[in-house]
């Protein structure tokens, strides 16, 4: 089974975004049950809630489901748990690699290194969070190209 983690600040627009779109592409490609799939925050701003209702209303636009999942924050184990820690910016990555535990087997990448979009590429998905309505829809343009890549780049 492959594990997969999809971080960001808070755990309710880029990372459930993530989670949910990539649950959606696995599920499209037949191979939902070799998955584990989750996401988190490394703050604890949001624990508990539900995804930002912006983001529910332009991911349920584009046919994902997000309303069912709940914000938590990475915790130490996630390094042993999953193979993947996908980061949706520079800033969070740092982050994740401050309070990676030594040995652990999980891979710490940004997000938009699987963005086929060269343009792309290495960057930030952008938070939404205090934008106009246009940026959910952004972050989701780069996490749907993104989770695509990711998943050719682990799939034999």
């Amino acid at each position: 089974m492959k594990k997969v983690l999809f971080v960001c600040m808070g755990n309710i627009c880029r990372s459930p975004t993530a989670e949910a779109v990539f649950r959606h592409q696995i599920k499209q490609s037949g191979v939902d049950k070799d998955w584990l799939v989750d996401s988190a925050g490394t703050h604890t701003y949001h624990v508990g809630e539900s995804p930002d209702k912006r983001s529910q209303a332009a991911a349920r636009h584009r046919g994902y489901a997000m309303e069912m999942l709940s914000a938590r924050q990475v915790a130490a184990e996630d390094f042993q748990r999953f193979d993947w820690l996908l980061a949706m910016d520079a800033q969070n990555l740092r982050g994740l690699q401050k309070i990676q535990p030594m040995g652990c087997h999980a891979q710490l990448a940004l997000m938009l290194d699987f963005a086929p979009s060269l343009h792309w590429q290495g960057g930030d998905v952008p938070d939404p969070y205090y934008g106009g309505a246009g940026g959910f829809d952004d972050v989701l343009d780069r996490i749907e190209e993104s989770c695509a890549g990711f998943l050719a780049h682990v799939t034999p």
